[in-house]
């Protein structure tokens, strides 16, 4: 019988070391638009896995994408509270969008290139409390 104990050290070694790299893999720094705090970011296995792991720690996260599950960036996104009023504007520059603003309703309108746009309306809640994520397929 032959001892397979080296393959199986060296494909733990292997998932050991990937786990660690993602863990510590940090999304882009924090930016602000108005009075909205976010960062978007995800391009890459080891951005995409820090943006995913952060989404617990923001009140909304945006997700966009083609119908057919391929990431998109370059998105232009405007932000409105309840009243209608625009409280954020700018250019996600990756697939996964985390924000930071205050409890209450908003508005969330995304223009992918080609022009087609896709508005959501949420409920963010108190800080502290499970956030939000809205999914834009183009």
């Amino acid at each position: 019988m032959k001892n397979h104990t080296p393959t199986l050290s060296a494909a733990m070694l292997c998932a050991a070391l990937l786990s660690a790299t993602a863990a510590h893999a940090q999304h882009p720094a924090l930016q602000k638009a108005g009075d909205v705090q976010y960062v978007c970011g995800g391009i890459g296995i080891d951005e995409s896995t820090a943006m995913r792991a952060a989404m617990k720690d923001y009140p909304l996260s945006l997700l966009f994408a083609t119908r057919s599950g391929d990431y998109l960036a370059k998105i232009q996104v405007v932000i409105a509270d309840g009243k209608g009023q625009e409280v954020a504007q700018f250019q996600a520059q990756g697939p996964v969008c985390l924000l930071r603003l205050d409890s209450g309703r908003y508005t969330v309108k995304a223009n992918a290139e080609g022009g087609k746009t896709i508005d959501q309306s949420v409920e963010v809640a108190p800080a502290g409390t499970p956030g939000k994520t809205l999914d834009y397929r183009f």
